[in-house]
């Protein structure tokens, strides 16, 4: 059976198509396509979604349906996170699309974000006795789940993303909301950071660790150093990323270095899975599918156990 997830975030848009059969140990991915919209520039600086990405949004989302057609997908999902959801515009959007592409498209708030991530069953491969902080950057969130020992999950979302600080728009309220959320449920807890996002996936690509290693505190701001000493043409040619990573990824540096800084951590975990992962397996076993093994990009990290 062939599925696919719509991930519509603040940074991107995305649509992965993947393959679910009894025999398969994990979905089988067969496309992934990301389009960058950026639709949180005009929500966070204007509230509203204006016309222009409005139309980009809409012409990617009949892409991705005739994509959908073309792979013989028999049930998809779709959804919208802090962009969309923070848009003053928003249910005329979602209705403008409904009727034009065809696609129902769910606005979701970040505990269901989290919620479907961890669908993916990523509490399994965590040690019990040990206590986890997973940190999900995206372009308008950070996510925030702390795993403590026996399986406890703590979450919080806060308005701190790579395109809000692009735009101005991260007040010195939330970050102090942050930082004393963490001090009040993370404690004098011995963290170990599991990190998610297009931007730490790409800063564990540069790194070139073997399968399996984390990235060390020291690396993670040792590289934030050099990034931040170049300007985005620097960082494209130095780095080979994409304007659009190139930009932002020193934003999310400066969010993993914080959250590191004030719970101590000193490692992090990079599992590279996403909320389009946890889409495709919650469809897997909606049809009755339940692949038992870790999502694709388990096989480049190894297990977080530790």
């Amino acid at each position: 059976m062939r599925l696919a997830a719509i991930d519509i975030g603040s940074n991107a848009v995305r649509c992965l198509i993947s393959e679910v059969n009894q025999d398969y140990a994990r979905p089988l991915k067969l496309k992934l396509l990301r389009i960058p919209i950026r639709l949180g520039m005009d929500t966070f600086t204007r509230g509203h979604i204006c016309p222009v990405k409005r139309a980009d949004l809409i012409r990617t989302l009949q892409i991705y349906q005739l994509l959908m057609e073309i792979y013989k997908v028999e049930d998809y999902r779709a959804c919208a996170t802090s962009a969309v959801r923070d848009a003053s515009n928003a249910d005329e959007i979602v209705s403008e699309i409904r009727q034009l592409t065809g696609i129902e498209i769910e606005v979701i708030d970040g505990k269901e974000e989290a919620s479907i991530v961890f669908e993916t069953h990523i509490s399994q491969h965590l040690n019990p006795d040990r206590s986890y902080l997973y940190i999900d950057v995206g372009g308008g969130s950070t996510d925030l789940t702390l795993f403590a020992r026996g399986g406890e999950k703590v979450y919080n979302s806060f308005n701190i993303g790579t395109v809000r600080l692009m735009m101005g728009k991260v007040s010195d309220s939330e970050w102090n909301r942050m930082k004393d959320w963490l001090a009040s449920n993370a404690g004098d807890e011995r963290l170990i950071g599991v990190g998610s996002g297009g931007n730490i996936n790409t800063i564990f690509q540069i790194s070139r660790r073997k399968s399996g290693a984390p990235l060390t505190y020291e690396f993670i701001s040792g590289f934030c150093s050099e990034i931040n000493a170049l300007d985005l043409t620097g960082r494209m040619r130095k780095y080979g990323m994409k304007p659009d990573r190139a930009d932002v990824i020193g934003y999310a540096c400066k969010i993993f270095t914080s959250i590191m800084e004030w719970t101590g951590i000193r490692k992090m975990k990079v599992p590279q899975i996403g909320l389009a992962d946890g889409i495709i397996q919650l469809l897997a076993e909606k049809h009755g599918y339940n692949p038992k093994g870790p999502p694709v990009g388990w096989r480049s990290v190894g297990k977080i156990i530790e």
